[in-house]
């Protein structure tokens, strides 16, 4: 299965381009928003668990990494309420489940090998961010392979120097504002490197999750393999 497997492409996933399908777990749904490969794929999505749903014990040999976006996602070692975000690296396992039910953002497959570190942070924690310029930043996670975090803007300023690596964001509150048009929370956006989308703060400011440094070399990659998306760049599916 190929979702916006082309990586020299930008894609652009709005909520009202959500396509929920079911996962081979019952109460589980997702919206795929990349994929490459099949029930085991390098992937990013949204999913949500239905109250008292849950996946058996399983491991994640390329890792995975989560952001709580609603409700409480939790596994064997605790509970995360919304705002957490939290790294299982290459070869963990772990049994989630939600009591209340929950929607998370979730990456697999897309660590390096030797990422060895467990994160958790709780994003709402206010001693967990920093001042950056007007606005401020929660750092997740740094490495020589990609940046994380979350940023908090003020109204109008700037989003996103040009970086070599690529950068990937979801708008977790407020919007972002690009040649005209807003991109509202639960708004997925990934850009191959040296794309300039010129994106600022709306007028309500914006927070969002920000990963950059991750596509370098992703798009010949993909391309050496033959993985070209089916799917239009706006695609959800």
């Amino acid at each position: 299965m190929l979702i916006n497997a082309d990586f020299s492409r930008p894609v652009v996933v709005t909520p009202d381009q959500y396509q929920w399908v079911a996962s081979p777990q019952g109460g589980v749904e997702r919206v795929m928003l990349d994929r490459i490969g099949a029930e085991q794929a390098r992937a990013t999505s949204l999913v949500r668990y239905a109250p008292d749903s849950h996946f058996p014990a399983h491991a994640h040999p390329g890792g995975e990494e989560i952001l709580v976006l609603s409700g409480t996602f939790s596994d064997e070692s605790a509970d995360f309420p919304a705002g957490w975000y939290l790294r299982n690296p290459p070869d963990s396992t772990h049994q989630p489940f939600s009591r209340e039910g929950a929607l998370i953002f979730v990456k697999l497959r897309q660590m390096a090998a030797s990422d060895k570190r467990r994160v958790r942070i709780d994003t709402r924690d206010p001693s967990c961010w920093q001042r950056h310029g007007q606005g401020a930043v929660c750092p997740l996670f740094s490495s020589p392979d990609e940046q994380v975090c979350l940023q908090r803007l003020v109204p109008g300023q700037a989003i996103l120097d040009d970086g070599p690596g690529g950068a990937e964001l979801l708008v977790l509150d407020g919007a972002i504002v690009a040649a005209g048009r807003r991109y509202e929370r639960g708004t997925w956006i990934r850009l191959p490197a040296g794309a300039c989308p010129g994106f600022t703060a709306a007028p309500s400011g914006v927070t969002f999750y920000l990963k950059t440094g991750h596509l370098a070399g992703t798009a010949q990659e993909a391309g050496q393999a033959g993985l070209r998306s089916p799917a239009p760049a706006t695609s959800g599916r």
